[in-house]
């Protein structure tokens, strides 16, 4: 087997690995945001065990990625998608560590009716978890169009944080009482948040794969 036949054959292994590892944060994503609305401790817990396979999973395609730079003297290109796929597992890995935050905050919440009706912070959920998938997509397919669009999904995921912060302020002053779980509330939209701020730096390192330029505000 030739050396570039080698190299193709590892990068698609490296793009197997990273299609798990993105289908996992997307479990790990939708079950800590389940959790949370169903008040299902048992399911936050399921969340901390996927954890554990999205850091395998960084180990892997970190390991996969340094021996192809080892196998041959790459050209720019080439070494412009594997050094992208090791700042995307970066991204990822932190994405699964948020969404192990927001299940362990979940485990946190007592037997108390919750003090905001949880609309948007699920609705943040689903839109981060597509977030991440299309990233993952943008860098397989080299979609350049795919990937400069996260940025402006990410608005979506902005507005529904600042919905959610701002009516939790409001029931704060309204009853100091709310302190406590609307804190709490605020941790995981935050968290959400980053998740989304995450997935657009993956779209971000996806462009400077295909182009060889990040966006100039980066």
């Amino acid at each position: 087997m030739s050396i570039r036949a080698r190299y193709e054959k590892e990068l698609k292994g490296v793009f197997d690995s990273l299609v798990l590892m993105c289908r996992h944060i997307e479990t790990a994503i939708t079950k800590c945001a389940k959790a949370l609305v169903d008040r299902d401790f048992a399911l936050a817990g399921e969340v901390f065990e996927v954890d554990k396979k999205i850091n395998k999973l960084e180990r892997e395609i970190e390991q996969a990625c340094l021996r192809i730079l080892l196998m041959e003297h790459p050209v720019a290109s080439d070494f412009r998608e594997v050094s992208t796929a090791l700042k995307m597992i970066t991204d990822l890995e932190r994405i699964g560590d948020q969404a192990w935050d927001i299940a362990e905050i979940t485990t946190q919440f007592g037997d108390e009716e919750y003090i905001k009706k949880l609309e948007h912070i699920p609705q943040m959920a689903v839109i981060v978890v597509q977030m991440v998938n299309d990233g993952v997509q943008a860098y397989i397919n080299h979609d350049l169009e795919l990937a400069r669009s996260l940025d402006r999904t990410d608005d979506k995921v902005d507005a529904l944080f600042n919905t959610v912060m701002s009516d939790l302020t409001a029931l704060i002053k309204k009853n100091p009482d709310n302190a406590e779980q609307a804190i709490m509330l605020m941790m995981i939209t935050k968290y959400l948040e980053r998740i989304g701020d995450h997935a657009v730096n993956i779209g971000e390192w996806v462009e400077y794969a295909i182009t060889g330029t990040r966006p100039e505000n980066e």
